[in-house]
């Protein structure tokens, strides 16, 4: 049996423990207990052992002509929130803004000029991509790098987000809150397979290899206003969902929640945020977080060209982001 067989064959037995994913079974993941596949299951990746770029693999030529031929009308959407010091936290991070009020310059055309200081955790603040080295598995990354050995002081020496480029692609916008008929989804609520499928039909769309497959939760709505509801949980992916949309090879998942996941899970409510393992370390698949995705749902805007560049942050665990979905 090849590895990506048997990696089917593990992610297969996955989804059947999700039992509320797809209603096959009664028995609750949690009295079954789950743990991430063993690295003979994942590795190598379906690009070969010496691989880091995973999913990016799929940022070719031919699919960035492709994106471009979505735009007809030169329509622009900001996908991303803004970044301030009133937007929602978790732990210690923070995004501290100091205005640097700069003297007059001394030459006759008085020139003056203005700058700030911000401290900020700059890779995991606001909308965000995740680069491999974020999460593991145990001590192992994407493609079972071990992760102790690529750390310094200075960052990752491989797989920092900035070796992932520039993203334009096709971005597909999946609204399961418009198929609920909601404004936002119940927090906590773990979107399915099912879900997914229905609303693809619902918007007559597909998902194709090497998309930008973005969830539309609702759940942006609450950010900067109910800060405290935003990062207590969140509807989003449920296992079994995220593997069917894995099972896509998307070049990226994003969602306008702040872990593309529903969080805690409740298929696998003895598991810390599983979907971020399946997604980084398995899959090799970046997550887009925190994403806003209000406008799109407005305006029904379901396939357009999506375009995202994480900063080059050296050996960076992510980076802040403003996407844009043009069409």
């Amino acid at each position: 049996m090849s590895r990506l067989t048997r990696r089917k064959a593990v992610f297969g037995s996955i989804c059947m423990a999700c039992a509320g994913a797809h209603g096959l079974m009664a028995t609750p993941a949690s009295a079954q207990g789950w743990s991430p596949p063993g690295a003979d299951q994942r590795c190598p990746s379906r690009w070969g052992a010496a691989d880091r770029r995973g999913s990016m693999n799929l940022m070719t030529p031919e699919r960035a002509k492709r994106a471009a031929q979505l735009i007809r009308t030169g329509e622009i959407v900001e996908c991303g929130q803004k970044l301030s010091q009133t937007m929602p936290f978790f732990g210690t991070r923070r995004f501290d803004v100091h205005l640097k009020r700069t003297f007059m310059n001394p030459e006759a055309n008085r020139r003056g000029s203005n700058e700030e200081l911000v401290i900020a955790e700059i890779g995991q603040v606001g909308t965000q991509l995740d680069a491999f080295p974020h999460q593991t598995i145990g001590d192992e990354g994407y493609n079972c790098v071990n992760i102790p050995r690529i750390a310094g002081r200075g960052g990752f020496a491989e797989m920092g987000v900035d070796t992932v480029g520039t993203i334009f692609t096709r971005g597909v916008l999946i609204d399961v809150a418009a198929l609920k008929g909601v404004a936002t989804l119940p927090d906590s609520y773990e979107i399915t397979p099912d879900d997914l499928q229905a609303a693809l039909q619902k918007q007559n769309t597909r998902i194709e290899e090497g998309d930008a497959v973005l969830i539309h939760t609702g759940w942006g709505l609450l950010w900067g206003k109910e800060n405290a509801r935003y990062v207590r949980s969140c509807p989003g992916l449920g296992v079994a969902a995220a593997e069917w949309v894995l099972g896509q090879n998307p070049m990226l998942m994003g969602a306008d929640n702040w872990p593309v996941e529903c969080a805690p899970s409740k298929t696998m409510p003895d598991a810390s945020l599983p979907v971020h393992q399946l997604a980084l370390v398995v899959h090799g698949v970046h997550l887009l977080e925190n994403m806003k995705l209000d406008a799109l749902a407005q305006r029904g805007q379901h396939e357009f060209a999506f375009a995202v560049q994480p900063l080059k942050v050296e050996g960076g665990t992510g980076s802040t982001v403003a996407p844009s979905a043009l069409f």
